[in-house]
This record gives structure tokens, sequence and C-alpha cells, in this order.
């Protein structure tokens, strides 16, 4: 029975069959991202309240008012600092003035002309003025060296409720994280579940839909799936364990894949027994063995699969004629008499190219 008719279509065809594949899959991987991302949305443990049962709230009420009063004085300081600036600003051109007044003295006295009444009491009222800013000014420094004293004093206090504190916190974080590890357990647990079994009938069906019409609808199903149980599965799962996940997932594969390619080799269907020795034919070689078919022109020639594109048939006018073959490498005929037509065939293969006829493939 001869195998029917495949139409493959255009090439415009066939593109839009791998363009709405790759389109297929990322809606299917998009879809699944939905799934994922609401299961993700389920809420995990409160970090607060877990703290909140470990740490003296007492400490903590303490740290706080340490930390409000260092805040205050820090402010305090900062204003009498800039107080302090204003009076050294201040007292700084006090002295320029008296330095002044000094020197208009001193050329008076050379010149032998005194002090006016006015000019003595502008010089007493800027010395006067001048070592009363000098006072306000020491009093300044004492009171902001005080404030550091005591602002030093409460930093210490609170680093030490800090360093308590901080304590109390390492269980808070150990009990944080056990939870913290179950909850995303469990969330992989939800998307796995969900995946997995998406996964395992849509590699069921591209083992035994392999040849159907619609394969690429499955292929785009699968690659979508895998690709998002594999991301589920190096999101939530240590890198020292998605490691062997991983090279455990590729070992069934490539096993699956050289067991299916040896027992291919092993035990051939007739479709690929045709296909390798059509291939063969093709080149002039054996189907069994590759030994070159040397009848006709090529009788006294050599080549091999990769050079018999570049080999130049001599064309003496003979042709080739049509004769009964067989290998004398393994033996296998490889061109014998037709049946029906009693004209030479290919042994192999399973149609004769005169009149059709068909015999079963061995």
């Amino acid at each position: 029975m001869k195998n029917a008719a495949k139409s493959t279509g255009t090439w415009l065809h066939r593109f839009a069959i791998r363009l709405f594949t790759v389109i297929l899959a990322i809606l299917v991987f998009w879809v699944l991202g939905f799934f994922v991302e609401d299961i993700r949305s389920i809420p995990g443990p409160d970090y607060d309240s877990i703290e909140a049962k470990h740490l003296d709230l007492k400490l903590v009420g303490q740290r706080d008012a340490l930390e409000s009063q260092i805040a205050e004085l820090t402010r305090q300081i900062g204003n009498q600092t800039e107080k302090q600036r204003i009076v050294g600003d201040s007292s700084r051109s006090l002295q320029q003035t008296i330095n002044q007044l000094l020197e208009l003295q001193r050329l008076g006295m050379q010149k032998s002309v005194a002090f006016s009444a006015t000019e003595q009491a502008n010089f007493s009222s800027s010395l006067n003025l001048f070592l009363d800013n000098q006072r306000k000014y020491q009093e300044l420094s004492q009171t902001v060296s005080d404030m550091l004293a005591r602002k030093q004093d409460m930093v210490q206090q609170k680093e030490e409720l800090d360093r308590q504190i901080e304590q109390q916190r390492q269980p808070a974080r150990a009990e944080y994280g056990a939870i913290m590890e179950k909850h995303r357990l469990k969330l992989a647990f939800l998307q796995l579940v969900i995946l997995l079994p998406i996964l395992a009938v849509a590699a069921v069906i591209l083992v035994k839909k392999r040849s159907s019409i619609y394969f690429p609808l499955f292929l785009a199903v699968g690659i979508a799936v895998a690709l998002k149980v594999t991301l589920v599965v190096h999101e939530y799962f240590p890198s020292r364990y998605f490691k062997y996940i991983l090279i455990g997932g590729l070992l069934v594969v490539v096993g699956r894949l050289l067991v299916y390619f040896i027992h291919t080799i092993a035990f051939p269907k007739t479709q690929w027994l045709v296909k390798q020795y059509r291939e063969a034919y093709e080149r002039f070689l054996c189907p069994v063995c590759e030994y070159p078919i040397r009848i006709g022109p090529r009788r006294f020639l050599f080549w091999t699969r990769r050079t018999i594109n570049k080999l130049v048939v001599p064309t003496d006018g003979s042709g080739q004629q049509e004769e009964a073959y067989t290998c004398p490498s393994c033996g296998n005929t490889l061109f014998e008499e037709c049946a029906s037509c009693h004209k030479v065939r290919h042994t192999m293969l399973p149609h004769c190219s005169h009149c059709g006829t068909e015999k079963e493939v061995q």
C-alpha cells in the first residue's frame, strides 16, 4: 500500500505554525504565572508579633526614651553652639573696635593730644561689652561641654540597651526564619501540586501524540510548564539542592532519549528504515555497510558520504546500465529483478521505480 501524500504547506504556513507555537508557549507561561502569583500572595508569618514575644518591652521603652532625649539634647547643643558662634563674632568685632581706639590713643599721645571724654566713654563701654561677651562665651562653652558629656553618657546607655535588645532579637529571628522556611516550602508545594500534574500530562501527551498534526500545540504547553516548574524549583529550593534536582531531571531525560535512540537503531520502524535506505541509495552507498555502489559509470570511482557531491562522473555516452547488484562488502542484494515488470529495481526500497509494485521492507 502506497504512503499517503502529506501536505507540508507553504513557507508562510510553516512560519505561522512556528510563530503561533512560540506565542502559545508564552501565553501558557503567562497564565501559569497568574496561578503562581496568587499562591505567592498567601500571607506569611508576622515578624513584629514574633519579636514582641521575645523582647522586654521595658528595655525597648527605655531605649526609645533615651533616643528621644539624645535627639532633644542634640538639638539643644546645636542651639547653644549657634549662640556661641554669634557671641564669638560679636567679640571679634568689639576687639577690632578696641584695637582701633587704642591705636587712636597711641597716635594722640605721640602728638600730645589727650582723649576726649566721649572717646574715653566709648572705649570703656566697648571694653566692658567685650569682657561681658567673653564671659558669656565661656559660659556657653561650659554649657555645651556639659551637654556633650550628658549626650555621650546617654549614647553609652543606649548602646548597652541596644546590645541587650539585640541578644533578645536573635531567638526571634531564628524562630521567624524557621517559620518563614516552612511557609516558603508550603508555597512551593502548592505551586508544584498544580504544575507537576500538568507537566506529567503534557509529557505523556507529547510522547503519545508526537506524530499528531497538533504536536506543536502540545509542545508549546509542555515547554511553558517545564520552564515554569524549573523557575519555581530554582526559586524555592537552595542552590545545593537545586543542582541535584536539575542534574537528576537531566539524567532522566538524557537517559530516556538514549534508550529511545538505542531502541530505534536496534528495532527500527519501517519508516526509519526506508529513510535510511533512501538516503544511502541517493549517495550510491550500500544502505547496510556504506560501501560504494560501483555500477555503470561509477564502476571504477571511489567516494564517501562527504565526497559524493564533489565526485565527477565520466560521461562516455555509455549511460548507466541497469543490472542486478550485490554489495561485495556485506553481501546484501541492492538491485534485483522486479517480480512484476521484470526490470531492475531497488531491493531495499518499498516500490519499484518502473511499475510501482510494493513489497515489504526487510
